[in-house]
């Protein structure tokens, strides 16, 4: 009797692991160049020229000038005659020319100051 060959299953080719796709390629998250910031103007009210009172005068001169260098020269005054409280640095004690500016008080802290000089300039 012929014996009839049992086939072999019939083979399914190899499964190839699915290659796995690259993932697309994100630009690279640089931080955009920064560009050099443009030359900032100053403020007009700034830089407008103001004449200070008599009071003020003898502490910063007679000339007018903008709001910022009075400020400067103020405290260019206070450093020279050692004003400031050594024990709170934000405290200036008034000598007799910026007391005249500080409407008599004794001692003004640096942020009140401020407002003081400029009801001496016009």
């Amino acid at each position: 009797m012929a014996t009839a060959k049992k086939a072999a299953p019939a083979k399914k080719p190899a499964a190839k692991p699915a290659a796995k796709k690259a993932a697309p390629v994100k630009a690279a998250a640089k931080p955009a160049a920064k560009k050099a910031p443009a030359a900032r103007k100053p403020n007009a009210a700034f830089m407008k020229a103001m004449t200070p009172s008599a009071s003020l005068g003898a502490v910063v001169g007679a000339a007018a000038l903008p709001r910022t260098e009075v400020t400067k020269k103020v405290w260019d005054y206070i450093k020279k005659h050692d004003l400031q409280d050594p024990a709170n640095r934000r405290m200036i004690n008034a000598d007799d020319k910026l007391k005249a500016v500080f409407g008599g008080k004794a001692q003004v802290s640096m942020f009140e100051m401020t407002k003081l000089i400029s009801d001496h300039l016009k």
